[in-house]
């Protein structure tokens, strides 16, 4: 992801704050594939239904408000230098709403009886987490940027 524009950048995000979440959303992707995969179904669907819910609040309220976010801001960010730039909340917000569909998809399969999608659906968005978190690569930020050059998305 790239730097904002300078009128964007004053309602920008600090970038650790989505690391952070994703840090915290991959541990618990982690889990639930390995619950579902060691056939605790309805643990696994549990948590899969908690965390898709942490994502629909991502993608509808930004990922500077989700539980995730606001333990960042409150407790984390405090005690870190002040970021060096801050960045476009909207590819990340999107990123949220694909974790979402993903999640989302493997719950509902899930209700009707498909018990592998839910730790599949949970190591498919693991993946993303884990990279977001470990290496700042995020995937739903990429397929953002390129809807946005692909003119499918509106940048605003």
């Amino acid at each position: 992801m790239s730097p904002t524009t300078p009128e964007r950048a004053r309602s920008g995000i600090d970038a650790r704050g989505p690391r952070f979440t994703a840090a915290i959303t991959a541990v618990l992707l982690l889990a639930t594939a390995v619950l579902g995969f060691g056939g605790l179904d309805l643990a696994a669907l549990l948590l899969l239904t908690a965390i898709t819910a942490v994502f629909a609040w991502s993608a509808v309220a930004g990922v500077a408000r989700n539980p995730f976010g606001l333990v960042f801001r409150a407790l984390i960010r405090p005690r870190l230098a002040p970021p060096s730039e801050l960045e476009d909340p909207r590819p990340p917000t999107f990123a949220q709403l694909v974790g979402f569909l993903v999640t989302g998809t493997g719950v509902v399969l899930g209700l009707v009886g498909v018990t592998a999608a839910v730790p599949i659906a949970a190591a498919l968005a693991f993946v993303a987490a884990f990279l977001n978190a470990a290496f700042g690569f995020c995937l739903g930020c990429q397929l953002y940027l390129l809807l946005v050059r692909a003119r499918v998305i509106r940048a605003a």
